[in-house]
């Protein structure tokens, strides 16, 4: 089974947590992009009267392609479920997000949710959150310098992340930069996610501790799936 077909294995897995009436925070990325198409044959298939939050210009475009009915944040009392990607799961369930650049709002919606689930393939899967992806660090733009100067402390190095098909960097839906933190090691990732957010000029950082209920991990034997 290739990639692909695993990513589309664990989407059409999360449908099993959608039910009528739901509100849904609608993640970003290309695995979510199969939960989003999905999910809309599901509303269109069995008249589900469902409303999507996305969490990215992406995702509101692709709800809006695929016939799912969108919510602003501020319109809706409470979100039901939050479906979204990861970069690096750790044992205890905590993640790297933000290769899409779309971390702040994950964050906020996902950390709203009732449950938030989260669909992986196994490559994703570390015993140490950083051994293989940056964590990614949204930014003022008028500060990204110092602010990377700051992180070194950390025994850590951050690059700006440069666009690939514009000149300059990466501006992300608030209109900020992304900085790409390498670390040597990452002990105790709610401390590190905290400390990152203490540093004046840092939005948002793409560690997420504590916050996931539910991993899909899609593997050549099937769907596995993790709980905290």
């Amino acid at each position: 089974m290739d990639l692909e077909e695993l990513k589309k294995t664990v989407a059409r897995e999360a449908l099993s947590f959608v039910e009528d009436d739901m509100v849904i925070g609608l993640g970003t990325g290309s695995t979510t992009s199969y939960f989003l198409k999905f999910l809309g044959e599901r509303i269109r298939e069995e008249e589900l009267e469902i409303y999507g939050v996305p969490t990215s210009y992406q995702s509101r475009l692709l709800a809006l392609e695929y016939g799912i009915p969108i919510r602003a944040l501020d319109e809706v009392d409470a979100i039901d479920i939050a479906v979204d990607g990861a970069d690096e799961v750790d044992p205890q369930l905590n993640l790297i997000k933000g290769r899409g650049a779309a971390l702040t709002m994950e964050k906020i919606i996902e950390y709203r949710a009732g449950t938030f689930i989260v669909l992986v393939d196994e490559s994703k899967l570390v015993n140490r959150l950083g051994e293989k992806m940056p964590v990614p660090v949204e930014v003022i733009p008028a500060a990204w310098r110092a602010i990377a100067e700051e992180i070194e402390v950390f025994n850590a190095r951050a690059e700006l992340r440069m666009a690939a098909k514009k000149d300059g960097p990466v501006i992300t839906d608030n209109g900020n930069f992304i900085l790409d933190v390498k670390f040597e090691r990452i002990d105790d990732p709610l401390d590190m996610e905290i400390e990152l957010k203490t540093i004046p000029g840092v939005v948002e950082n793409g560690i997420f501790a504590d916050i996931a209920d539910i991993v899909l991990v899609g593997t050549p034997q099937g769907v596995r799936k993790l709980e905290r």
